[in-house]
């Protein structure tokens, strides 16, 4: 593993962030903290931190000698660390979009949603199962291209310690020039909801310009309260549950699953199923539009008219 791991040092930082927001919500927003939650969110990173140590020389090894095969040599020059940055930011796009439609890498990833609270405590929320999904995979490209294993786990650290900060409701909007280009709390507080209009929207790391580059983006409104979570709550604070629930309700699909539709419940969308008796996030979202379009059209029957062809 690389020397230097930027996320090791911004720990006292993080920490100090989450007392800060807990006066603050003290003193403003009292439901935001639920201790029981709180303990969770902790314990979902102690024991994240502790699979990483398990399995990230494994895979840091695996960069090592796929390095040597690799196409150019980028080298350590300032330039090379900005591009590192910024397609490690675009591999973290697709790898977190993966994350939510495709049920495998799912079922690791559900864990950072779990909770029904927004607060930085949530950032902390990492899965303990994420070597399972073979994401890492996402990163062979930038490897074979030149980019040292050890630039890329640097940029990856500051990548998530920029995500750290926009778990948070205590800061509303950001100046428009900075919503427009990077990823805000608020742009963030969409992806957490539940409401059909926000599911399986922002994936953004860091530049939300990848969610307006292909088709995901979705602006927060202040015409609907936000509802945090996911669609079937845990309704537990049952660590293990937490971390594992969505493991075994893919064994449990699986194991009652015609043949011909068991590995569709493994690399299908979450919430697919072979008899419809579940609902995708597209079908939950194409239901509410249509809603929304029909009271749009009782409304106002004109504006509600399909335009001539």
């Amino acid at each position: 593993m690389p020397d230097f791991s930027p996320t090791e040092y911004a720990v006292p930082g993080f920490v100090a962030l989450v007392l800060i927001e807990m006066i603050w919500a003290w003193r403003r927003n009292p439901s935001a903290y639920e201790p029981k939650d709180t303990l969770t969110s902790l314990a979902f990173g102690l024991g994240s931190t502790v699979a990483g140590l398990l399995f990230g020389g494994l895979f840091f090894a695996l960069y090592l000698f796929l390095w040597e095969y690799r196409i150019f040599d980028i080298g350590w020059a300032w330039w090379a660390w900005i591009a590192c940055f910024v397609l490690d930011d675009l591999k973290y796009y697709w790898v977190h979009r993966f994350g939510h439609r495709v049920r495998w890498f799912w079922a690791s990833h559900v864990n950072h949603h779990s909770s029904q609270h927004y607060n930085l405590s949530t950032a902390l929320r990492q899965t303990w199962t994420g070597f399972l999904t073979l994401g890492f995979a996402f990163a062979l490209p930038l490897v074979l291209l030149g980019f040292h294993p050890a630039m890329i786990a640097i940029c990856g650290g500051f990548n998530l310690i920029y995500q750290f900060w926009i778990h948070t409701e205590a800061i509303d909007r950001m100046p428009r020039w900075f919503e427009a280009v990077m990823n805000t709390p608020s742009h963030h507080r969409v992806h957490h909801a539940t409401n059909p209009r926000y599911l399986d929207r922002n994936y953004a790391g860091v530049f939300i310009t990848w969610d307006k580059m292909f088709g995901t983006f979705e602006p927060e409104t202040k015409d609907e309260k936000i509802r945090y979570g996911i669609v079937k709550q845990l309704g537990s604070f049952n660590l293990l549950w937490a971390v594992f629930h969505e493991w075994i309700g893919i064994a449990q699909d699986m194991w009652r699953a015609p043949w011909k539709h068991k590995l569709s419940y493994l690399l299908r969308e979450p919430g697919w199923t072979h008899d419809g008796s579940r609902q995708t996030s597209d079908e939950i979202r194409a239901a509410w539009l249509q809603r929304e379009g029909e009271t749009v059209s009782e409304e106002n029957p004109i504006a509600g008219e399909a335009e001539p062809a």
